[in-house]
């Protein structure tokens, strides 16, 4: 029997599960990728229906609807960017801090069709895509640094793409890091920190926070 997801918050209208890495967020093609949090989320809550997703490799908070009403809503509510987002990630090499308290990456992202689903940046083909960063500490034992991420715009493998482009890969990447930078972790070090937004029903600011096993 699988382990149970922790559950961080429910309510009558939505559910926050704090997602491991390796897990994925739906499912997949073939009937060894049908266990994923979807799946776990309705044996529980049958009316959970998935708002967004992380990837499969990323750990962390993940906001399911209660019914097809409250997904429409909270649909609605990440198209407006009105769900604030924070990851941490542990990044190769020594990132400088920016000038400002947060930086900005801003460049567009589109499929890398002859290697899908890899996502590359693309001047002309690509999707606006904007991500925030900020530097937590340098290890210089280690040689690498742990950032705080928030993306502004939700591109597949935006914070992944954005990080690689910066020259600082995320530790663990199995599809953008190097091998010597995929060696360095045992999984991708990127997880979903913080979630903060105003609760669809009565409008008051709700936050949710988990700290990352890493």
């Amino acid at each position: 029997m699988p382990e149970p997801i922790p559950l961080i918050h429910a309510d009558d209208t939505l559910l926050v599960f704090d997602k491991p890495s390796g897990l994925l967020a739906v499912p997949g093609r073939g009937p060894d990728k049908q266990d994923c949090l979807s799946a776990r989320a309705q044996a529980s809550y049958p009316d959970a229906l998935i708002v967004h997703r992380l990837d499969m490799a990323t750990s962390g908070l993940m906001l399911l609807a209660r019914g097809a009403e409250m997904r429409r809503r909270l649909s609605m509510m990440f198209a407006a960017r009105e769900v604030s987002k924070r990851y941490v990630a542990v990044v190769a090499g020594r990132l400088q801090a920016p000038n400002e308290e947060w930086g900005t990456i801003d460049l567009p992202i589109a499929v890398d069709w002859p290697k899908r689903p890899l996502r590359i940046v693309d001047r002309e083909r690509g999707k606006p895509s904007v991500s925030r960063w900020r530097v937590l500490a340098f290890d210089a034992a280690r040689q690498t640094t742990r950032v705080e991420l928030e993306p502004i715009t939700g591109r597949s493998h935006q914070l992944r793409v954005h990080m690689q482009a910066l020259g600082h890969p995320i530790l663990g990447d199995a599809l953008y890091a190097p091998a010597e930078v995929q060696a360095m972790a045992d999984r991708l070090l990127l997880h979903a920190c913080a979630l903060r937004f105003r609760h669809p029903l009565t409008g008051e600011e709700v936050a949710f926070e988990s700290a990352p096993g890493f």
